[in-house]
């Protein structure tokens, strides 16, 4: 299959990505940035069936000449995943690229016969309600929040109402926590996952300290990817809007103390009365979880890696691209 994914060169899309092109498929990322170091070493084997168009989400011109090549599918994943502090001094911006930037898209990819475009969405849809229920499945009401998560939750109503009005295969997905390899700062992401922080504190020698344990339903990057490759191949799915979440839960306090287990000297924990805790969790309190049954029961699929697999896998996969 050919496929673009939009956003292509950031955090999720490269993990997409790179499970699509061990799978054989043809893979065209379409980003602001080109790949960074480590992939552009990582990626070499690959040839001519990787290729990378550097441009503007919002440049119409450029996104019909590239939709007009002809693509199998397409996932939609440029987004500004903004803190309060970018809400506040530039939500025309935020507003533009998660949400402005989607229909001329969509509408590309209908004229030039896309079979299927895969819209990545958020937990952060759920807004309040992931608070109120103990666990998130796709049906409950939404009451969103932030710019983005209310640009995300907008985005999936944009996505399903044209594809009744078009009668067009567009689907999105909500993903949970999401963290792993590729993960870093662009620009677009004004915060790493609290897992990277953790790991990035370990690589810089120095305590990862945390106000609450900050139980959550993490979800590993390579599973994420393996999930939305189910959906790219699948012949045709049962629903328009899919969770994409780990059914078990943990805390980043016992992910921490995983990698801590594995590097002597460092160490993760919760903060003393009057510390400052050095790590963010992006919020006061743990939201409920978000359930998989709708993907595991039409496809089978569950998330592969938990807490102490994915410690080590990302020590090894950080050992293995040092060189990037």
């Amino acid at each position: 299959m050919k496929i673009l994914v939009f956003g292509g060169t950031g955090f999720v899309g490269l993990n997409i990505a790179e499970a699509l092109l061990k799978r054989g498929h043809v893979v065209t990322l379409f980003d602001r940035s080109g790949l960074p170091p480590a992939a552009q070493l990582a990626f070499a084997d690959y040839g001519d069936r990787l290729s990378v168009i550097i441009g503007d989400v919002l440049d119409r011109t450029l996104i019909d000449s590239v939709i007009t090549t002809g693509f199998d599918a397409i996932v939609l994943g440029a987004a500004i995943t903004a803190s309060t502090e970018r809400d506040a001094a530039d939500p025309e911006s935020i507003l533009q690229v998660n949400l402005m930037a989607q229909t001329p898209i969509l509408a590309a990819a209908r004229r030039h016969g896309v079979k299927r475009v895969i819209n990545l969405s958020s937990a952060g849809a759920y807004g309040t309600s992931a608070f109120k229920y103990p666990v998130l499945d796709e049906e409950l009401p939404c009451d969103p929040v932030s710019l983005y998560a209310i640009t995300k939750f907008a985005s999936e109503k944009v996505a399903s109402r044209l594809a009744a009005l078009w009668q067009t295969d567009f689907i999105s997905v909500r993903l949970s926590a999401v963290f792993g390899p590729w993960e870093r700062a662009t620009g677009v992401r004004d915060t790493l996952s609290p897992l990277m922080q953790i790991f990035t504190a370990h690589a810089k020698q120095s305590a990862a300290i945390l106000v609450r344990s900050g139980v959550r339903d993490w979800i590993y990057a390579p599973d994420v990817a393996d999930a939305m490759t189910l959906l790219i191949e699948a012949p045709k799915t049962q629903h328009r809007l899919y969770n994409i979440s780990n059914p078990t839960s943990w805390s980043a306090l016992e992910w921490g103390q995983q990698v801590a287990e594995r590097r002597p000297g460092f160490v993760c924990r919760l903060a003393s009365v009057g510390e400052t805790p050095t790590i963010d969790l992006h919020s006061d309190s743990d939201r409920a979880p978000l359930s998989t049954a709708r993907l595991e029961q039409e496809f089978g699929w569950r998330a592969k890696f938990g807490c102490t697999d994915s410690a080590a896998d990302l020590i090894d996969w950080s050992a293995r691209h040092s060189e990037g």
